[in-house]
């Protein structure tokens, strides 16, 4: 069923028969799938908003640092607003906000040239997409319990594809010089229809499956989220999950630009090889899934972190562009299945899943807020290409993390 013709759910009268959840699924996979059109587009227009602004690499490090900040601002709560309004109406209002800030900061950029019309509208971008992300996994999860099977990772591949959609059409924008602020502004409009049209897809029952999403009220929603904070697999999952959030997100916020810098191709170019890495993203999660089904989530995992490590690696050594751009495609394989799997770790007791998913989110998400500036104060010493190496650096002690994603058994739940 598409997600553009089914009708909407109604959760006072509609069952959960398979058809309703194939039509939830489609749904989530159109909102993941704009929303990764969203972020791309931003990050395609970043080498453009860095020219219009006059920044330095560490400036503009610090820039980015207001939408690592407003989402992880956001995602403390996000897992009690999902179960308290439901995870659509958390969705169509958190995208509002995402749409705004979109328009705001390309319209600061490309007219005023306001370094603070940006911030503020990165701020509002990160805090709309910090609370949308946390709800979108968490009803993804219910979708993948109820489906019977693993697709956690196509939804995230549904926003690669996103993001590959945004990084083209970012690369053509920055080809025929299109003003950034109708470039982002278009974009947020088509995004926020959309999303509003998936919302409405969503399963009939709140995110947690339950019939009594009170849990015991406020109180009671608070102390559970609480009690996520002081268990020690949600806490490692988490410290899983920043590391490969720090592996995606440092090639989202700074390979157009490193690329442009340290390999001297122009800015369309760089935008391009960004779409090579979403491509390679993208790729792995829609393997992925059969691989996790065949080999579980721990081989798996081992191995695309040994592949992302050995991508990045290549992409910043290389001695030539058409060796490096294969890194490039490897670091995005094998950053693929970190974040998503997590997610499906965190979720797996669906009574728990918003408050363990909020944690994880929170945790992984840190790498957002320390990322950019980390990266851009270490390229105004050794060059943008250069630091880059902090990746692979990150990623070969985190080998030993990933038994802690082995799915929970009857006998490990609470």
């Amino acid at each position: 069923m598409s997600a553009t013709t089914a009708s909407p759910v109604d959760p006072a009268t509609t069952p959960v028969t398979p058809r309703v959840v194939r039509s939830a699924r489609n749904g989530v996979a159109l909102v993941f799938t704009l929303n990764g059109l969203a972020v791309a587009t931003w990050f395609s227009r970043v080498p453009a908003a860095r020219e219009a602004l006059g920044l330095s690499a560490g400036r503009l490090g610090l820039l980015l640092l207001a939408m690592s900040a407003g989402a992880l601002l956001a995602m403390p709560t996000a897992g009690l607003v999902s179960q308290r309004l439901g995870a659509a109406r958390t969705v169509a209002l958190s995208t509002v906000v995402v749409a705004l800030g979109v328009a705001g900061a390309g319209l600061a950029a490309g007219l005023t040239g306001s370094v603070v019309g940006v911030a503020a509208g990165l701020f509002a971008f990160g805090y709309g997409s910090g609370t949308c992300d946390v709800a979108m996994n968490v009803e993804g999860a219910a979708v993948e319990r109820r489906l019977g099977r693993t697709i956690m990772p196509r939804f995230h591949a549904a926003w690669s594809l996103g993001s590959v959609a945004g990084a083209g059409l970012g690369a053509g924008a920055a080809r025929l010089d299109v003003p950034m602020g109708a470039h982002l502004t278009a974009v947020a409009v088509v995004v926020l229809a959309g999303t509003l049209l998936g919302a409405r897809l969503f399963l009939p029952l709140p995110a947690n499956g339950s019939d009594a999403p009170e849990q015991g009220g406020a109180a009671g929603r608070r102390r559970a989220l609480l009690a996520a904070w002081r268990e020690p697999r949600t806490l490692l999952i988490g410290l899983l999950v920043l590391v490969m959030a720090f592996t995606e997100g440092s090639a989202n916020d700074w390979l157009a630009v490193a690329f442009v810098d340290g390999h001297d191709l122009s800015e369309a170019a760089g935008a391009a090889v960004f779409g090579v890495f979403v491509v390679g993203m993208t790729l792995g999660r829609t393997a992925g899934t059969i691989a996790l089904d065949r080999w579980g989530r721990v081989r798996v995992l081992a191995a695309t972190i040994v592949l992302a490590a050995a991508g990045a690696a290549l992409a910043v050594l290389a001695g030539s562009g058409p060796v490096a751009i294969v890194g490039v495609a490897l670091w995005g394989i094998g950053a693929s299945l970190g974040f998503p799997v997590g997610m499906s770790a965190a979720a797996d007791e669906e009574d728990k899943a918003p408050v363990r998913v909020s944690v994880v989110a929170v945790i992984g998400y840190t790498a957002f807020l320390g990322g950019p500036p980390l990266l851009g104060m270490l390229g105004d010493r050794v060059g943008t290409l250069q630091a880059l190496l902090v990746v692979p650096l990150l990623l070969v002690p985190t080998l030993a993390l990933v038994p802690v994603m082995r799915p929970l058994r009857p006998a490990d739940r609470a």
